[in-house]
């Protein structure tokens, strides 16, 4: 299999994040914040840490905000300046992406995530790319996709991000079967979405990152509902599997599942103790927070 570089990366932003209903009724669950930067943003910045040319949004309506969010502002910029406020000024010019690297694809229907993978098809054409679900944050030195970078350039084929959860967890995650070592991971050998304990293969689980070869696109066309009535990425994943190598790297740092409520405030105080400006009164507040809470529930 010829090894093409990894230029482009998608990013499904077409959920309707029910789960953070009523703060996701008129802004999209991606534009909520961890800390002062919305939760896409952090994809964005891995994937570009990660040497991606070419960001491609699978986005839905109502999401428009997105758009505005990476575009330009001249008024906001002529009154920072006006106010003398540089560091906001170099701060919003730095995240801004060069024109014409950032593409916008919508996904008419909500099928699941194989068909929004899918309907980025034209824009990424016949070549590797990197997929990003942006709800779950990368949290470490260095983000999960430059590793699967290495990865890939190493072994080629289809390659992904995993962690490790507790063997009695399996049940909530699609968990990998292990093969051959590699020096920056692994071979995969299977994938069982969601197994119970005594069937799973391994305690290994997708984290959300992945370079795919264009190929999953032809199986992503013809797949047959799966789970929750929806197009499944996995399905033709494991379709793939039996035709192409897969390989897995486990992340080194954590993952935070922002699409939940728990990962989300977990997200928020994690980077916010990584702040020089605020760390270190985050986390005296929270260890009073803790102090005051056990002090209740021993008195209760």
């Amino acid at each position: 299999m010829e090894m093409r570089p990894v230029r482009k990366a998608v990013i499904p932003v077409a959920g309707n994040g029910t789960r953070f209903l009523p703060a996701t009724k008129a802004m999209p669950k991606e534009m909520l914040t961890i800390v002062d930067r919305p939760v896409v943003q952090y994809a964005v910045d891995e994937a570009m840490q990660a040497g991606i040319e070419h960001i491609i949004f699978v986005t839905s309506r109502n999401k428009t905000a997105i758009e505005d969010y990476f575009d330009s502002n001249p008024e906001l910029i002529a009154s920072l300046t006006r106010a003398g406020k540089t560091v906001q000024v170099t701060q919003l010019e730095k995240m801004l992406p060069l024109a014409g690297t950032v593409s916008y694809t919508r996904q008419q229907v909500p099928l699941g995530l194989g068909h929004a993978v899918w309907c980025a098809r034209e824009l990424v054409g016949n070549e590797p790319f990197a997929l990003l679900l942006p709800d779950m944050v990368s949290y470490g030195a260095r983000g999960c996709m430059a590793g699967l970078v290495d990865l890939y350039e190493e072994v080629g084929g289809n390659v992904f991000g995993v962690e490790q959860c507790a063997p009695e967890e399996t049940s909530s995650y699609g968990v990998v079967a292990i093969g051959e070592s590699k020096q920056h991971g692994f071979e995969v050998t299977g994938m069982v979405e969601k197994p119970a304990p005594a069937d799973a293969p391994s305690n290994y689980y997708l984290n959300g990152r992945y370079i795919l070869q264009p190929q999953i696109f032809e199986l992503l066309e013809s797949q047959e509902r799966g789970a929750g009535n929806e197009i499944q990425l996995t399905d033709s994943m494991q379709k793939l599997l039996q035709k192409q190598p897969f390989h897995a790297q486990p992340y080194t740092g954590r993952t935070f599942d922002c699409g939940s409520k728990r990962g989300f405030i977990e997200a928020n105080v994690a980077f916010a103790m990584l702040r020089s400006d605020m760390g270190e009164e985050i986390y005296h507040s929270v260890k009073e927070l803790l102090a005051n809470h056990e002090s209740k529930v021993k008195a209760a």
